[in-house]
Order: C-alpha cells, then structure tokens, then sequence
C-alpha cells in the first residue's frame, strides 16, 4: 500500500460532560464562563482541530449521557464538583463499563471525586485543598509523552485553586504533570491509568472561578490527551468458559 494511499486516521467523537451548576447560582463564574465550562473546554478542543464535539450536563435526561450517546463517544470529558451525589448510579456505572470497554475518559479538577472516577480508582480519592488564588506551576516529569507535547518545560497559572499531596489514589501507570503551588505544596496533577481496553488521564487545573480553561497550555494538554485517550486497535477481550482449541486427551479422571 502506497502512503497516499493509507487509511486516514478518524477524528475521535468527544463529549464533554460538565454538571453546569456553579454558572447559574455564581455571577462570578457565570460572567467568566457565559455559556458554562463545558462550553470552553468545547471550544478549546475545536480550537486544536476536532471537529466532532458535543456537550452534556446533568440537568438533562439521564444527565445527557444515554446509550447512544456513550455508545458514540471515543472520549469522554467529565468536570463535576458541587453535585456528585446527583449523579445516577446507573449512569456513573455505564460510563466506567464504557471506559473498560475501550472508551477514554479524561477527568478534570474536582472531577476527583466523581462517582465514575473514585469506582474506576477504587480509593477515596481525596486530597488537601486551599482556594486563595495561589499561583501553579504544573512541571513536565515525563517530557516524552504525547500528553506533554508542545507545552514546554512547565505550565504558569497565575491564580489557581491549590490541591495537595497526600492525593489518595492508587499509584499512577504515568506521572506526566507534578505541580508546585506558591503556597508550598506539591501534587500529581497529571495521572494516566488503563482500566480494561479504556485509558483514563486525570488532569488537576481548572476551578471554576478562575480562566483556567482559556489558558493556552490547558487547551493543549486537554487537546493532547483527547489524543492519546481515543480508542485505538487492540486484540480483543474474550471471558467466560471456552471450549479446547486442540482435542484433548480421553480417558477417565483421576
């Protein structure tokens, strides 16, 4: 097969999920993000050059995640924060059957504590917090990864909401973003797991009262890892009692 003449690769379907709760009882946050967050992050991804976006909050029916929709989702987005519990349980169970079918997720800041993020951790996944406009420096500790391409040695985030260490959940298959907060602390702010045929990255920054999804090092991360969650060919996964491939010897047990 010629170059020009091989398979182009697909655009991976995106959805953002953002519970949209903050923007209609916070003018604060509403007057930073208009038309809610999880229109930003929308945008900054079309901005990289995906074409295929939606978006999905909670307040719609199964909170805009139905079967055909997660069905039709290569990536999941997902911030949540003030409004975990409301969440179903049948729709948190179906995005991470989702993830462990092949699907990627990539959870954003106080998304921590989502139900699909802690069921896929299987900890607590709880942390120290600070909201008092401390200054971030997310560094680069694994300059290798295509989640880290383009961004530099670090990232500068002149007020963000600070997270600290100790972050409870199980150790990472790749650290790629260490932060550092001008208050002291330090936290791993860019994890990647596989869980099943599905990769997951976590991705600290991004409280809702402050631009953090306006920040051009942000929109390339959460581009970059749009990328690298997409499904991608595998061998598949097979369970359950199967039958010999080869015969197999007669004669009574013993």
């Amino acid at each position: 097969m010629t170059q020009q003449n091989a398979p182009q690769p697909t655009q991976p379907r995106i959805t953002v999920w953002h519970e949209y709760r903050h923007e209609h009882e916070n003018k604060a946050v509403s007057d930073l993000y208009p038309h809610g967050m999880h229109a930003a992050l929308a945008d900054g991804l079309r901005e990289h050059g995906f074409s295929n976006v939606r978006t999905a909050t909670l307040d719609e029916p199964e909170h805009g995640l139905t079967d055909d929709v997660l069905a039709s989702t290569d990536v999941l987005l997902w911030w949540g924060h003030k409004a975990h519990g409301d969440v179903s349980d049948a729709v948190a169970e179906k995005v991470v059957q989702r993830v462990w079918d092949g699907m990627g997720l990539i959870v954003l800041h106080s998304g921590h504590f989502s139900k699909p993020f802690k069921r896929l951790m299987g900890t607590s996944c709880d942390l120290k917090w600070r909201e008092a406009n401390d200054r971030e420096r997310l560094w680069v500790v694994d300059p290798g990864h295509p989640i880290a391409q383009g961004v530099g040695e670090y990232i500068e985030i002149e007020q963000e909401e600070m997270y600290g260490e100790h972050f409870d959940i199980p150790a990472p298959d790749e650290l790629v973003f260490l932060s550092w907060f001008s208050g002291g602390e330090v936290f791993r702010s860019g994890c990647t797991y596989r869980r099943g045929s599905g990769k997951i990255f976590y991705f600290r920054p991004g409280h809702e009262t402050y631009p953090t999804y306006y920040h051009a090092g942000v929109r390339q991360v959460i581009a970059n890892a749009a990328r690298w969650a997409a499904p991608t060919a595998s061998a598949p996964r097979a369970f359950g009692n199967r039958q010999p491939l080869e015969a197999l010897p007669t004669g009574e047990r013993r």
